[in-house]
């Protein structure tokens, strides 16, 4: 049994989750319109370029749910979920996990996004192990801020590395699949990365390594 570990945005589902919740604030009017597309669409930008500054952009992105109750979040989580992410679903994704569900490895997503917006997503594609951005919960409400180290670029290694040494597991016959250089930190640590539908930085280090280089859109 191997370790197969996936990214989620851009890789199992065809866009962003983090920016697509960002849009459907907007779009429900639970934030304020222009500042808020402006600067969600400038952090998307920076981190396609991967230079994002990953703790304010944690502070920007955070704060709605700090303003908002965790009964209307969940509410709010439902319709996201149905008008955003049902279009995103890939079928050759979904195959590509029941492909490795069905060799008996042991399924783990690996995000930058926040738990909060990603973890019914991946249950929603049958995986139930998941390392993300913890966002801190106190008195029943969101703060705003999160807990531990942020699951981005080399943060995804360090949180990695723990969750390797508590689950008794080793990356022996590994796979990692990802779409973004802002992965590469991970990329080189298992034995078989794969670049899905890379951005052009990834694309270009995939094919200077030979690494495989796979679509789950075409």
């Amino acid at each position: 049994m191997a370790l197969a570990i996936f990214d989620l945005d851009n890789t199992l589902i065809a866009g962003d989750s983090d920016h697509g919740w960002g849009e459907f604030l907007i779009a429900k009017n639970k934030v304020d319109r222009n500042h808020y597309q402006k600067m969600n669409d400038r952090f998307y930008a920076d981190y396609e370029a991967g230079c994002l500054d990953i703790l304010a952009y944690l502070e920007f992105s955070l704060a709605p749910l700090a303003a908002t109750s965790m009964a209307e979040l969940a509410q709010l989580h439902l319709e996201f979920m149905q008008q955003v992410i049902a279009p995103l679903r890939l079928p050759k994704a979904e195959a590509l996990i029941e492909k490795h569900r069905l060799a008996g490895d042991r399924l783990l997503v690996i995000t930058s996004t926040n738990r909060f917006i990603v973890e019914p997503i991946c249950h929603a594609l049958g995986i139930d192990e998941l390392l993300a951005t913890d966002p801190e919960i106190i008195d029943g409400r969101y703060s705003g801020k999160i807990v531990g180290v942020p699951t981005y670029q080399a943060g995804k290694v360090e949180r990695l590395n723990l969750w390797l040494s508590e689950h008794n597991e080793t990356l022996a016959g590994s796979y990692f699949y990802s779409d973004s250089i802002n992965d590469l930190p991970l990329l080189l640590e298992v034995d078989k990365p794969v670049a899905v539908d890379p951005d052009e930085a990834l694309n270009a280090e995939a094919t200077s390594r030979g690494w495989d280089i796979i679509s789950l859109r075409e």
